[in-house]
């Protein structure tokens, strides 16, 4: 048997490598026989859900409502084409998606420019995990309570609804001048939900109201002494004027930290669950191959897509919360809406729904690891090798566009959960009661059993993403290693060895994360969606470095192929650079 042609960017280990021989296939060419091929996309969209369309789209439909739909479906789909390329090139030259962006030219520090980029949108990415891991937390903190101190938590308004609400039941005003009258309605129903929050708590409820009256008041004592007071000019002592504004400043600030504790307490059972499931996670990554996480992807994607179907239907029969035919044709009439929140939240959101920058990245691997570089063989000027390369690049177009059809649907009916449910009260899910605030839209229109419903599909949801998201990261951080050149990249004993301590150190980092202070699951999973949406210019220039300068030409996609992948580039070009535009000017 011939050695192995290895080159110093093959860092495959022996198993998956193409170049070590052995183990071609030919492809399947009947339907039947490339759906049973399928694989690495279902365990995308599994990693796809979670972040990016139970937490960051519900946000935006709740944010800006149904106008931003047209984005969500852009969103979902312009990525796939970035997608494909990247892998074609890494399954028929055998590279790792790491080894082959490190060839994309540019500045170099024993890896490029584009690495090192990455290197730090992954670390960003771990405090999104936390977050969903959070999520994970939170929901079976509510489902299945140990202390019950979260469950009790939540059922309090956050601060911001507190305050819109007291000061509607003082002054009796719904709108100021500038507020449209839609915009009113859903201030009144947003009020009237948060009444009957408050009426259930009774005493406590009281408390609350007390606490966030003196609070308006302190601030406008506050407000209206700031003005007449001059600031302290040096060498002089303060006036009496500047001490009591000082105290009022002091009175403010401790309010705000009662009214938070009263809020937003640091609660155990959302946390000890977490913990829980990382362990669990751990277990899983430790033992679990590439089957076991297919699997078990492709078994809660199913269930958490029937389940958020399922939900979406019940909210169409309910005349309130009923989106109408005009309302869906005017999210799709490509409009902006009012106000730079919902802009921020439309790009955010755009950087991490549907295939994210980590997903471009990790899909390729997925590729690889289900076998088909392997089964095309190594790349040679045969052609039969062309022929059985073509082939296994049609199963991954298959496999790509199945996976991007089933998180399309899936981030459509979270979207229009949010838009519906949310948007509709003017209720914005954040910190500790982003599952909470979804939940409790459900309860009084479907009952009880909507709780369990969608608690069962957020749980599915979320921790489909957390164990992707970790087998992903072990293979990627592996894989960095071994291109940084601090790790043999062709050992498979140490290749193994490094994916299980990856899998049982970084979910309990994640884990770790959300133990911090007053963590914030929405703010963590935003703020991956911002790194990754800066690096999705990077991934479409790479993109069109290796369809034009990299790819064999016996594998070159057609014109109409090629013209959307440009359109696929520039729109991943335009959000990035949007995005971080809009997060520098605050």
């Amino acid at each position: 048997m011939t050695e192995p042609n290895f080159d110093e960017h093959d860092t495959l280990p022996p198993s998956m490598d193409p170049a070590v021989g052995g183990g071609t296939e030919d492809p399947p060419r009947d339907f039947i026989g490339i759906i049973k091929r399928l694989g690495p996309g279902m365990i995308i969209a599994g990693s796809i859900v979670g972040s990016g369309e139970l937490i960051a789209t519900t946000k935006t439909g709740a944010e800006a409502g149904i106008t931003l739909l047209w984005l969500i479906i852009i969103g979902c789909v312009i990525k796939v084409f970035v997608q494909i390329e990247i892998g074609r090139y890494t399954v028929s030259h055998g590279e790792t998606p790491l080894a082959a962006l490190n060839r994309v030219p540019g500045p170099r520090l024993r890896v490029n420019w584009l690495l090192w980029y990455w290197l730090v949108m992954m670390i960003s990415i771990l405090g999104q995990a936390g977050g969903i891991v959070g999520g994970v937390g939170q929901s079976l903190a509510i489902a299945v309570p140990i202390t019950g101190d979260y469950a009790k938590a939540v059922q309090v308004p956050n601060e911001a609804d507190l305050l819109r609400y007291v000061d509607f039941i003082d002054h009796d005003q719904v709108t100021s001048p500038d507020e449209l009258p839609e915009e009113a309605a859903r201030i009144k129903r947003g009020n009237e939900f948060i009444a009957g929050r408050m009426e259930r708590l009774g005493e406590r409820g009281g408390k609350l109201i007390a606490t966030t009256r003196e609070l308006i008041h302190a601030q406008s004592q506050l407000a209206e002494i700031a003005d007449t007071t001059p600031a302290p000019t040096d060498g002089e002592s303060a006036s009496p004027a500047q001490i009591e504004l000082a105290q009022r400043e002091q009175t403010v600030s401790d309010i705000k930290s009662q009214l938070k504790e009263m809020t937003s307490p640091f609660t155990f059972d959302d946390r000890i669950w977490g913990t829980i499931i990382a362990l669990i996670t751990v277990g899983l990554l430790c033992r679990g191959r590439y089957k076991l996480i297919q699997n078990l992807s492709m078994t809660l994607v199913v269930s958490f897509t029937f389940i958020t179907i399922g939900n979406v239907i019940s909210l169409q029969t309910h005349e309130e919360f009923a989106l109408k035919m005009d309302d869906y044709l005017y999210g799709l009439s490509f409009h902006i809406p009012e106000g730079i929140a919902g802009l921020k939240a439309a790009m955010f959101t755009f950087g991490i729904i549907g295939v994210g920058a980590s997903e471009l990245v990790a899909y390729p691997y997925w590729c690889l690891e289900k076998g088909y570089a392997k089964y095309a063989g190594p790349r040679s000027p045969d052609e039969s090798w062309a022929k059985r390369a073509r082939g296994w690049m049609m199963v991954m177009h298959y496999d790509a566009f199945a996976s991007m059809v089933v998180y399309t649907i899936a981030t459509l009916a979270f979207f229009v959960m949010g838009a519906a449910a949310l948007y509709q009260q003017g209720l914005v899910p954040e910190g500790m009661r982003m599952v909470s605030t979804l939940i409790e839209q459900y309860v009084p229109v479907f009952g009880e059993h909507a709780r369990w419903l969608f608690l069962i599909g957020a749980i599915a949801v979320l921790y489909s993403t957390f164990l992707v998201a970790n087998a992903g990261f072990a293979r990627l951080y592996t894989d960095f290693l071994k291109v940084l050149g601090v790790m043999d990249p062709h050992n498979e004993k140490t290749h193994d060895r490094s994916i299980m301590i990856f899998g049982m150190v970084l979910p309990m980092i994640c884990a770790g994360v959300y133990w911090i202070p007053n963590a914030n699951p929405v703010a963590l999973v935003m703020f991956g969606g911002l790194t990754q949406a800066v690096m999705l210019p990077m991934l479409a220039f790479a993109a069109l470095f290796f369809r034009y300068r990299m790819t064999d030409r016996r594998l070159c996609p057609g014109r109409l192929w090629d013209v959307l992948l440009i359109i696929s580039c520039i729109g991943l070009t335009i959000a990035g650079v949007f995005t971080a535009f809009l997060k520098l000017a605050g």
